[in-house]
C-alpha cells in the first residue's frame, strides 16, 4: 500500500518567511546524503528551514525552491555554506572521559613500549567539530609521554566554519566548565580586554595539532597508519553499507592491535569485523 507524503499545514506554511514544502525538504537531503553520505531523518524538517533561511536571505533568493535548484546546479562555494549550515556540533573537552582514561592508563603506556624506535605516537581526530576533543587528546598525551617523545595529531571535519574555530583555539568560559582547575593553569591562557571572558589554548597543545577538511564520504589524502583514531558521534549518521566501508577504511590506517574509539550510542557489531570490542565503545582492530 502506497502512502501519501505528509504535508505540512497550510496554517504553519502562512507563519513562514519561504515558501518550503516536503518536497524542499527531501531535496535538501537527498542532496546532502549524496555529497556526504549522512542520513537525515523526517524530524529535521523544521532545522533545515531555520537553518537554511539566512542562506536564502543572504542571496536574496525568493523560495527554498530556488535555493534546491542553485545547488543542483554546482555552485561550490554554496555547496560548503550548506553543510556549513546543515550539520550539528556537539562537543565538549573530555567528553565520555573513560576514553580519555583508556588512553592515560592503557594505550600510551601500549605505545611507549611498542614505539621506542621512532619515540613518536600518531592519531586522529575524525569529526573534530570545533577542536575540544582534538585538544583534549593532545593534552592526555603531552601530560602522559617521556621525555624525548613527540605526538602528531590529525584533526578533520567536513565542516569549515568549525575548523576555523579549531584553529584559533579560542573558548567561551562556558566552554571549559569541568575541565580540571590544573589543566587549565598549564594548557590554557585567561583573555584579556575584550577577550576578558575567553581562554585561548597554548602554543604547545596548537602546534601538536593540524585541522583539514575532510569529506569522508571522499577520497582519503592519507597514508601513513595511526597509533589510535577517534571517529565518535560520526558513524550514527550512516546507513549500514556506508558505516562498513568507514570502518574497513579505518582498519587500513590501523596497524593490529591499535584501538578506534567511538560514540556513546554507536555500535559497529554486525557491521566490522576487522575490530574487536574491548571496552565502552572501545574497539581494537584485529589481525
Amino acid at each position: 500500500m502506497s502512502v501519501p507524503p505528509r504535508q505540512e499545514p497550510s496554517s504553519l506554511q502562512q507563519f513562514r518567511e519561504f515558501e518550503y514544502t516536503r518536497a524542499d525538504f527531501d531535496r535538501l537531503r537527498a542532496l546532502s546524503n549524496k555529497h556526504s553520505g549522512i542520513l537525515v531523518p523526517d524530524d529535521k524538517f523544521d532545522m533545515f528551514y531555520s537553518r537554511l533561511t539566512k542562506r536564502i536571505r543572504a542571496l536574496r533568493l525568493n523560495s527554498f525552491k530556488e535555493y534546491c535548484q542553485l545547488l543542483e546546479d554546482g555552485s561550490t562555494q554554496e555547496f560548503t555554506n550548506f553543510i556549513n549550515s546543515i550539520t550539528t556540533n556537539l562537543t565538549a573537552f573530555f567528553r565520555e572521559n573513560h576514553h580519555f582514561d583508556y588512553l592515560k592508563k592503557t594505550v600510551i603506556p601500549e605505545l611507549i613500549k611498542k614505539n621506542q624506535t621512532s619515540r613518536q605516537i600518531r592519531a586522529w581526530s575524525a569529526g573534530c567539530s570545533t577542536g575540544e576533543e582534538a585538544y583534549s587528546i593532545a593534552m592526555t598525551l603531552l601530560e602522559n609521554l617521556p621525555a624525548g617523545w613527540t605526538a602528531k595529531i590529525l584533526a578533520t571535519d567536513i565542516d569549515t566554519q568549525v575548523l576555523d574555530i579549531a584553529a584559533n583555539g579560542v573558548y567561551e568560559l562556558n566552554r571549559i566548565n569541568g575541565i580540571p582547575e590544573e589543566h587549565l593553569k598549564r594548557w590554557f591562557k585567561k583573555g584579556t580586554g575584550s577577550q576578558i571572558n575567553k581562554v585561548k589554548v597554548k602554543p604547545e597543545l596548537r602546534q601538536m595539532i593540524t585541522f583539514k577538511q575532510l569529506n569522508l564520504m571522499q577520497d582519503w589524502p592519507i597514508k601513513i597508519p595511526f597509533d589510535f583514531i577517534f571517529c565518535r558521534n560520526v558513524f550514527i549518521y550512516f546507513d549500514r553499507e556506508t558505516k562498513k566501508t568507514l570502518a574497513a577504511k579505518y582498519s587500513n590506517l590501523l596497524t593490529i592491535d591499535s584501538c578506534l574509539f567511538i560514540g556513546h550510542s554507536e555500535s559497529l557489531q554486525q557491521v566490522a569485523d576487522q575490530f574487536e570490542l574491548i571496552g565502552n565503545t572501545i574497539y581494537r582492530k584485529v589481525g
